[in-house]
């Protein structure tokens, strides 16, 4: 086969490589993206609860307060009858009076329902962290292991960009020119084996007998007549 042919193999062997680190290293971040988002998921289940419960504890005070303003009006009104001398004025002012008592009974109620939801709330919310917790633990393991497989890939990439560059030295540049084109086009691999039965591993589709024959020959660079790969005999 020709000499450039084996250099091409050697180069072709780090692209490959390359090829598979760099779809790894562009996959990466977004299982990174993708785990974090799950944590976010529970991050708004912790947010969520803890505003319902925020809510609710802010409903109770509003409540309290509406009791603690009643009472204060019963008392007024209480003080209204010592010292009124009317009859009907009394009477009236008792009337009040029933009618706050019974708007404290209905507060009184809705505090109980209130504080009883809040329990619930605040099982929620600790039922809630607990998830997050133990979820976060996962993620950022698994963040910081998809990070230091990218590293690896990196520092790896590296080292094989550099054989690259050493490996190009060697060949002639109309050589390289046309894979290079070929590797743009297609992704590696572009210097493929022709079978003995004349069929291109690129593509699978059968080459002339004349292409088979100049393969063989090995004095040249021979392309596939169908996807343009270099070939090379089996």
């Amino acid at each position: 086969m020709p000499p450039d042919i084996t250099a091409l193999l050697s180069l072709q062997e780090r692209d490959l490589r390359l090829q598979e680190l760099r779809k790894e290293l562009k996959r990466i971040p977004m299982e990174q993206e993708l785990a974090r988002k799950r944590l976010a998921a529970h991050q708004a289940a912790v947010d969520d609860a803890k505003a319902s419960l925020q809510e609710n504890e802010v409903a109770i005070k509003g409540v309290e307060l509406d009791i603690g303003t009643r009472k204060e009006s019963i008392s007024r009104l209480k003080t209204q009858q010592f010292e009124t001398k009317k009859n009907e004025e009394y009477q009236a002012l008792g009337v009040k009076v029933t009618h706050y008592s019974q708007d404290i009974d209905g507060l009184e109620t809705r505090e109980l329902e209130l504080m009883e939801k809040s329990d619930e709330l605040k099982t929620l919310l600790a039922e809630a962290e607990i998830a997050y917790a133990r979820t976060k633990g996962g993620v950022d393991e698994e963040v910081e292991m998809l990070q230091k497989r990218a590293d690896q890939f990196s520092r790896e990439a590296e080292s094989l960009e550099g054989e690259r560059k050493q490996l190009l030295v060697g060949i002639e540049e109309d050589t390289i020119s046309i894979y290079e084109r070929l590797l743009d086009k297609l992704g590696s691999p572009v210097v493929v084996e022709i079978t003995r039965e004349r069929q291109c591993l690129g593509c699978h589709v059968k080459a002339t007998p004349a292409t088979m024959v100049r393969v063989q020959a090995g004095k040249e660079l021979v392309n596939c007549e169908n996807c343009g790969r270099i070939l090379y005999p089996q």
